[in-house]
């Protein structure tokens, strides 16, 4: 084995001594960060502590293998400055991707947190992202430049895909500002109840792209946030869970109306004694709507506290109105129908 071997294997070997000991600092400095108050140490030391290791360790590499002969001719390239200058690029934009990211990730989310709403949190989440992928494509671009490659086709592929990405991202994009909208508009919110088309439930989830609502009998549906922005929805529990129902109620042809009708308010008023359900303003009203084919018509509007009894209202409601019509003599009717036949 050459000497000139022999002196590129010991330079590889102390630097990596040295990315050891930088290793060990790296590590004291980590531990020393945490006892302070400020996080801008703990950025730092994340973002410059694994590329500088790594960077010692390459250019020794570099050293050894540029000025100590042992690389031969056909692979000559390896060893010129535009390699050594790719290896400092490189690193360079990881530091910075690092940095920035745990900037924005650190300080962002703290800023976020201290408003309401989690539209500036996904906005964060995204400009993590974005972050990563600009630095990174700005330092492949200079390693191109670099090594005297032209970029122009890229810079023109880019575009392309940009629009392309663009494009496909059509409905992500909607859907993410729809959820935007959704927290700065504020129609519904986590735990009320909504009805959306056919769907009707509790929202569980404004997310990022879509919502999730827990229907009545449990199922679990997801609507696309620009479904619900551009669309009408129905809040039971905002800004008020009371709300109106509406009780039809026939008596038989012959039955006094004035007396029906005064029934059917004594039965409102002794439910909402004497139930929970009921609220007691406003309060409930009778009206007689029409003579129907078969029956005399009525309507009872009576208040709920809440949105989510409706079958405890109107059994409360039905069972009393059969127990009063029952005691009045009162007949509830069924659909007839008279044939008459000429002889």
């Amino acid at each position: 084995m050459d000497d000139n071997l022999l002196f590129a294997i010991a330079i590889v070997i102390v630097g990596l001594v040295v990315a050891g000991i930088a290793r060990f600092v790296v590590k004291w400095l980590e531990k020393y960060a945490e006892t302070t108050e400020t996080q801008w140490d703990d950025i730092i030391i994340a973002a410059i502590g694994t590329p500088v290791q790594i960077g010692i360790v390459a250019l020794s590499v570099y050293i050894a293998l540029k000025y100590f002969d042992v690389v031969p001719a056909q692979y000559a390239w390896m060893i010129s400055d535009h390699v050594l200058n790719s290896i400092f690029i490189l690193i360079g934009t990881w530091i910075v991707s690092t940095l920035l990211h745990d900037i924005i990730h650190i300080y962002g989310h703290a800023l976020a947190a201290s408003t309401e709403g989690d539209t500036d949190d996904r906005l964060i989440d995204l400009l993590e992202l974005a972050v990563r992928y600009v630095i990174w494509f700005i330092g492949i671009m200079l390693i191109f430049v670099n090594l005297d490659i032209n970029i122009t086709p890229f810079l023109a592929g880019a575009g392309i895909a940009g629009v392309a990405i663009a494009l496909a991202a059509q409905d992500f994009l909607s859907n993410f500002f729809g959820g935007a909208i959704l927290t700065v508009d504020k129609p519904f919110r986590v735990g009320d109840r909504i009805q959306f088309d056919t769907f009707y439930g509790d929202v569980l989830v404004i997310g990022t792209r879509s919502t999730r609502i827990k229907t009545i009998d449990g199922k679990i549906v997801t609507i696309p946030n620009n479904k619900l922005t551009s669309n009408s929805v129905i809040n039971f529990s905002s800004p008020d869970p009371k709300i109106r129902y509406t009780i039809p109620i026939t008596a038989a042809y012959g039955s006094d109306v004035v007396r029906v009708k005064e029934i059917i308010l004594e039965v409102a008023e002794d439910a909402i004694k004497n139930t929970e359900y009921f609220a007691d303003d406003p309060g409930p009203k009778v009206f007689f709507q029409e003579f129907g084919d078969s029956s005399l018509k009525f309507v009872l509007y009576i208040w709920s506290r809440a949105y989510n009894v409706p079958d405890e209202v109107k059994d409360a409601i039905n069972v009393r109105i059969s127990a009063r019509f029952a005691a009045e003599g009162i007949d509830i009717p069924f659909p007839q129908l008279e044939v008459r036949m000429k002889q």
